[in-house]
Parts: structure tokens; sequence; C-alpha cells
């Protein structure tokens, strides 16, 4: 059984997002993907799908088996595409 996915990268290495996923994505999210299937010039990040948000309410405000993983994934992703990292004392990705 394969891996349900919860988490959509969008950034110069890697675009999992677009427009018509709205739905899943949301309405930002989306856009924010689209905008960088376009090369409009946009931070790299993620969306966490609105399929994750209803299996989180609906098991009683639990992550979805295998979200936590994808969204450290993508985190790394992240870390790699800006070349710095979270916490790091030198070059920090967030300050």
């Amino acid at each position: 059984m394969s891996e349900v996915k919860y988490v959509y990268y969008f950034g110069p290495s890697l675009k999992e997002g677009k427009a018509d996923m709205r739905n899943l994505l949301g309405g930002k999210g989306a856009n924010l993907h689209e905008m960088t299937n376009l090369g409009i010039p946009v931070p790299p990040g993620f969306t966490i799908s609105t399929e994750a948000c209803l299996k989180y309410y609906d098991s009683g405000n639990q992550y979805p088996e295998g979200m936590w993983d994808q969204v450290l994934e993508a985190l790394a992703t992240l870390e790699k595409d800006m070349g710095q990292k979270f916490g790091d004392a030198d070059n920090p990705l967030l300050t």
C-alpha cells in the first residue's frame, strides 16, 4: 500500500503542485505553487494538504500517519534550496 501524500513542495528543486489542485492545496497554496511553476520569484516552501487537515480532525487531533515525516523531508529540501539551516548559529534559515 502506498503512502498518502500530505505535503507538497514548491521551489527551485521540486515543483509538486498546480493551480488546479485548489481543493487539495487551498487557494493560497495552489496560487503559490502556480506562481512558482510560472517562474515568478516566490520563496520556496511547502503546503500541507487539506486532506491532512480533515484527517487530523477526524482522528481526534492526531497527525495522519506519515505526515510528519513528509514535513521533515520538505524542511530538508527547503534548507537545501535556501542554503541555510534551521537553528544554525552561523547561517540560520529563520532569525
